[in-house]
């Protein structure tokens, strides 16, 4: 059975068991059982929140002394007051907690009942970052969502549901921005599908329509359904900016089409060029949408991933203290520094299939032995200890060995 202290603390802890868990609490005890006006609950509600030392022990005397003074013993007077303490490690506001529950409440609802509408909402709200983008995609697949390419004609200016999964916004493309991504929506609303790449160019009359764009286009991929070989396009650039700035200067003078009737792509008369291997398309994607999308680097050393016994960084960065693990993956970035002894060592971020990466600690005794490895998008495995001291749980690498 539930016992309180004083009668007077029934009706104020009633509701959570006996426990004080509320600030709204202690400020009620402060003015029924200490006789504190709201201004002064407010005092004591700050100096324990905010753990001013030296307003505590002022709020300290003036809270036991009112509840002696109202007829509470005063070693319970004493007693009561110790529950205040652990407050100023954490206490609950009771209107926040419950905005949040609601809040929490009304978000797993969404992502349960309109899953594909709650997925494109987050990565909606993250679109200006690349890194997050890349983390949130992730998630939308371990949920069973599939994340479309982005593709300039089915794509709108943000992420949206489409089918049994999300189409990538034309705004989450990297230096594509969205004065652009509006104006071919908006193009391709009014007068239909574009059908090649020179109608594409021909039609999209906007001033952001430039070499970074469209080379953000290219590269990305999302002009892949008009027929365009993304290498011949980039080797290409230079004849389509001179292309589009023909089309403007044709439409300016209001004259007829240097180009005649026929907007086909031959008549921007591509030259050949030399193809590009799948390891660069991917490094594109990476680059302009901050994930591999059609494919994954690692994807080709499937049968020595499955030799070496490597395990995902998923399941690594949930390994207890110590473990051992091996982990295969991408060298993302690198950051150099020197230890406290003046030892050279590395930060260095990995990425697999997981959602998210995992740091990677190498100490000079390892590295002094594996110097030429350390480069960035080098496929690698890595063997090495979990440390989970000082928070997220990193890899402290013991031995590399490069894919290949």
């Amino acid at each position: 059975p539930i016992t309180y202290l004083h009668p007077k603390l029934e009706p104020i802890l009633k509701k959570t068991y006996g426990i004080a868990v509320y600030q709204e609490q202690l400020m009620e005890i402060a003015r029924e059982l200490a006789g504190f006006t709201f201004s002064e609950a407010d005092t004591l509600r700050k100096a324990v929140g905010k753990k001013i030392r030296s307003l505590l022990q002022e709020q300290s005397e003036k809270l036991i002394q009112g509840m002696i003074q109202n007829g509470i013993e005063e070693r319970k007077a004493k007693e009561i007051w110790h529950w205040f303490e652990p407050f100023a490690r954490y206490g609950f506001n009771r209107s926040h907690a419950t905005c949040y529950a609601l809040i929490g409440y009304r978000t797993a609802y969404l992502k349960a009942h309109y899953p594909l509408e709650f997925h494109a909402s987050l990565l909606n709200a993250e679109a200006g970052d690349i890194d997050r983008i890349a983390f949130l995609v992730g998630e939308a697949r371990k949920a069973g969502i599939e994340v479309y390419p982005p593709d300039i004609n089915k794509s709108f200016v943000r992420f949206a549901p489409e089918q049994n999964g999300i189409r990538f916004g034309l705004l989450a493309i990297k230096n594509l921005g969205s004065q652009i991504a509006n104006a071919i929506v908006e193009e391709r609303s009014r007068n239909g599908a574009f059908a090649n790449l020179a109608d594409f160019l021909s039609r999209i009359q906007h001033k952001d329509l430039n070499k970074k764009s469209l080379e953000s286009l290219i590269k990305s991929g999302a002009l892949d359904s008009l027929g365009v070989d993304r290498g011949q396009a980039l080797f290409n650039i230079d004849e389509l900016i001179k292309f589009i700035g023909g089309v403007r200067k044709s439409a300016a003078s209001n004259q007829h089409s240097l180009f005649g009737a026929a907007n086909t792509m031959y008549s921007i008369k591509l030259k050949p060029a030399p193809a590009i291997s799948s390891t660069e398309l991917l490094a594109w994607e990476k680059e302009l949408l901050g994930f591999y999308l059609s494919d994954h680097p690692l994807s080709r050393f499937a049968d020595q991933l499955k030799k070496y016994r490597v395990v995902s960084i998923q399941e690594a960065l949930t390994a207890r203290h110590a473990k051992v693990v091996r982990i295969a993956g991408l060298i993302a970035k690198i950051q150099r520094a020197i230890t406290k002894k003046g030892d050279p060592m590395m930060f260095v971020q990995i990425e697999d299939f997981s959602p998210q990466p995992i740091e990677v600690l190498v100490f000079n005794s390892v590295l002094e032995q594996t110097m030429t490895v350390w480069r960035e998008n080098i496929p690698i495995i890595i063997q090495g200890k979990i440390s989970r001291r000082n928070g997220e749980p990193k890899l402290i690498c013991d031995a590399v060995k490069v894919l290949g």
